[in-house]
């Protein structure tokens, strides 16, 4: 029997992805996924659409999002998943935490010019579909179009992360406030792509100590992002923590993502998957 097709990590032109909230749900249904979640950058603006076209498509949704935290200085992700979108808490959470990041896009533009490259957030602008959701994708897809670099990635590595010349810091979410968004609105909190964090091994797992006692549930153990040594390490920890586990591909657009939706590895069998909370 063929396991069901779970992903719960994905985005739209809502935050930084490249197809519509709408071409996302097809695309999922198109490769087989069965229940899928909507996980844009701290916003739900694009949920509406996404279970329109879900319903459209016989394709299962689960609402969620990705909010931006910021935990002992380390950029880190928490997903939302299965939650009331018309919480004032969440939403207004999500609302003060996009103020500020047009001002931050300024100052990347900003802090890349004095390197000699001018223009870079009027060129992001292009990318934008959400003005409040300026992000480092779309300065990194702007300047691969001007050839600084190849691929995204690329421009991520040598411009855009904490020491680089146009990674500028940001007032994200703690954790707390973050998990409490999302138990606020009766959703589960999963910790994202834990993988891609430049964390040791004790402050890993000192960050799951503290999203534990706040009372988070998930962990992605399964990512687009994620090598096989990454999948049996984080289920490793899973199991430590009674983690419920989590798939995604943290699918962004089909030339930019290392995955495609739904083509990522299945979570190791012995594993609680994180869907048995809320389907």
């Amino acid at each position: 029997m063929t396991p069901a097709n779970f992903d719960f990590h994905c985005h739209s032109t809502a935050s930084d992805g490249l197809l519509s909230p709408g071409d996302v749900a097809r695309r999922a249904a198109a490769n087989g996924v069965d229940c899928w979640a909507l996980t844009d950058h701290d916003t739900l603006g694009g949920l509406p659409e996404a279970a329109e076209a879900a319903g459209e498509c016989s394709l299962a949704f689960v609402p969620g999002v990705e909010i931006s935290i910021e935990w002992r200085a380390t950029p880190i992700h928490i997903v939302g998943l299965a939650f009331s979108a018309a919480n004032p808490a969440l939403a207004g959470g999500l609302d003060a935490l996009r103020l500020g990041r047009s001002e931050r896009a300024k100052r990347m533009g900003e802090a890349l010019a004095a390197i000699g490259i001018p223009g870079v957030y009027e060129g992001a602008l292009q990318y934008v579909t959400n003005p409040d959701l300026i992000s480092r994708a779309h300065f990194a897809r702007y300047l691969v179009s001007i050839g600084i670099a190849r691929e995204v990635s690329s421009v991520f590595q040598h411009y855009l992360t904490p020491g680089k010349p146009g990674y500028v810091d940001h007032r994200w979410a703690t954790l707390e406030e973050a998990t409490g968004w999302i138990h606020a609105a009766g959703g589960v909190a999963v910790i994202a792509h834990p993988g891609r964090y430049k964390l040791s091994g004790g402050d890993t797992r000192r960050l799951l100590d503290d999203f534990k006692a706040l009372g988070g549930q998930g962990i992605e153990v399964v990512s687009g992002s994620h090598s096989p040594d990454h999948v049996l390490h984080f289920a490793r920890l899973a199991r430590h923590y009674a983690f419920h586990a989590s798939r995604g591909s943290d699918f962004h657009g089909p030339e930019e993502s290392h995955v495609d939706l739904g083509r990522v590895a299945q979570l190791p069998l012995d594993l609680k998957p994180v869907w048995r909370l809320f389907l």
